[in-house]
């Protein structure tokens, strides 16, 4: 923003148009417009602040937004369910701000639509709508506040989505859970990695998983961790009345 524009509070169309969108999402009307565009400025533009020539993209408010978001939902945490231990509050917290989850919340506000980046939006893994969500939050919260971030993140996060008695049965790992199985029943798991790009633009690996040396599952993903998690889950699934007996 210039400085006439910071004298006259005046903005161009574009930045009328975004802070209007934000209003929508937040409930609220920005006060630094800059904060909130530089959450929905990707790495990729290699831009750089004029005064100091840091680096200026979302990547520090993502970090800053995931720690105020592990903050809060602590605290609503640890008020909810006095008689949880500290083992059941991080599990139940983990599960809360699952990067499954995070993305799903920002896919649900619609954040890719605001991302600025010379990658194509189709190119992008589904992990930017969570990092999005939490560059979103770190802004919300040096714009406004703690208070305010609270009061959205009870609003569209809390309020909405978390309900106790259902996380306590959501598997945040298949991995975790099948490793867990085979290792009290002596079974002997294997993840078979290789990389399996084929005609893709992006990167991909395939996973097999064997259980004493018989092939169970495959999966297939654009990361090593996630191809483990989709063979596992359906290895899970193909076990499942053993796992949970």
């Amino acid at each position: 923003m210039n400085i006439l524009s910071k004298i006259t509070g005046s903005h161009s169309k574009e930045d009328e148009d975004f802070l209007f969108a934000m209003k929508k999402i937040l409930g609220f009307k920005p006060r630094n417009i800059d904060l909130y565009k530089k959450a929905f400025t990707h790495s990729s533009l290699k831009k750089t602040h004029s005064k100091n020539g840091f680096p200026l993209n979302f990547e520090r408010l993502e970090f800053l937004g995931d720690s105020i978001l592990g903050a809060v939902i602590s605290n609503y945490l640890f008020k909810k369910i006095p008689k949880g231990d500290e083992g059941y509050l991080t599990q139940m917290r983990s599960k809360i701000v699952s990067r499954k989850h995070l993305n799903e919340l920002g896919k649900d506000f619609g954040l890719i639509k605001f991302v600025k980046s010379t990658i194509s939006i189709q190119n992008f893994g589904d992990n930017i709508h969570g990092n999005l969500f939490e560059a979103l939050i770190g802004a919300i919260h040096l714009d406004k506040g703690y208070i305010y971030t609270e009061r959205f993140l009870y609003k569209n996060v809390i309020e909405p989505y978390v309900d106790i008695e259902r996380l306590e049965g959501k598997i945040t790992s298949y991995k975790s859970v099948l490793i867990e199985w085979c290792q009290k029943n002596k079974n002997k798991i294997k993840y078979n990695i290789y990389e399996d790009t084929g005609n893709d633009p992006l990167k991909h690996f395939s996973v097999k998983l064997s259980i004493n040396d018989e092939l169970i599952s495959k999966g297939r993903a654009t990361s090593k961790k996630k191809a483990e998690e989709i063979a596992s889950k359906r290895a899970y699934y193909k076990f499942q009345q053993q796992i949970n007996s």
